[in-house]
């Protein structure tokens, strides 16, 4: 889709987005003619690039799991590009560790995961809410949510729950193309997920004005199997 097309100069913020799905949904949502803030906690020069590449974009360097730095990063985005129309939580992390290694999941790790993954979702919305109020805008999530009966109607929740995705958290992980390969063969679509079936879902949700509270699985029929 062209970049002129009908979003009208709609602001969008996709934390998470130097590179794997976050990337993703930004290229779409920028196609789609929303300017995008790109954002990262760490992955500044492939952010920047990202940005350089996409008209009307800026990048923002923040954690999320900070409080401080998420509130910030949204009163820029806003103060830079005058607007905020949509956000998208795609900021997350993980450690890939052996089920039966129970000591590797140490409380340290369990916390880590729960600042990003859950804290940091909850300081952006927090942050971004009064803003998307205003523009009656849209949060979807790359996770579950139970935001939308607060929120409604000025604002939509939805959330987007990924099957097995190939993006670069699986580079180098002993086993994970073993885990492609099975997937590819048992779910119904035949196929590993790629991070642009996520961005197309984030994109269908942000427009779908009469759809919030819903947890989208797109995960090629895996969930089929039972």
């Amino acid at each position: 889709m062209s970049s002129h097309s009908t979003d009208g100069g709609r602001v969008a913020l996709v934390t998470g987005s130097s590179s794997g799905i976050g990337a993703a949904v930004a290229r779409r949502l920028a196609g789609a003619g929303y300017r995008v803030v790109v954002n990262s906690a760490r992955s500044v020069e492939a952010g920047e690039r990202l940005a350089a590449e996409l008209p009307g974009a800026v990048y923002l360097q923040a954690d999320v799991s900070d409080e401080t730095q998420a509130g910030a990063l949204v009163a820029r985005a806003v103060e830079t590009l005058g607007r905020l129309d949509l956000l998208v939580n795609c900021a997350g992390t993980t450690r890939f560790i052996a089920h039966d290694d129970l000591e590797a999941a140490s409380p340290e790790v369990w916390r880590h995961l729960y600042d990003v993954n859950v804290i940091g979702v909850w300081q952006t919305v927090t942050a971004a809410v009064p803003h998307l109020r205003k523009t009656r805008g849209a949060i979807v999530n790359v996770s579950s949510q139970l935001l939308a009966k607060a929120l409604g109607p000025d604002v939509r929740v939805n959330a987007v729950a990924p099957g097995l995705i190939d993006t670069p958290w699986f580079d180098g992980v002993e086993g994970a193309d073993q885990a492609k390969a099975h997937v590819a063969e048992v779910v119904p679509l035949r196929r590993v997920g790629r991070a642009e079936d996520i961005a197309g879902a984030v994109h269908d949700l942000a427009h779908s004005a009469y759809i919030t509270g819903e947890v989208l699985l797109v995960d090629g029929g895996g969930h089929l199997l039972g």
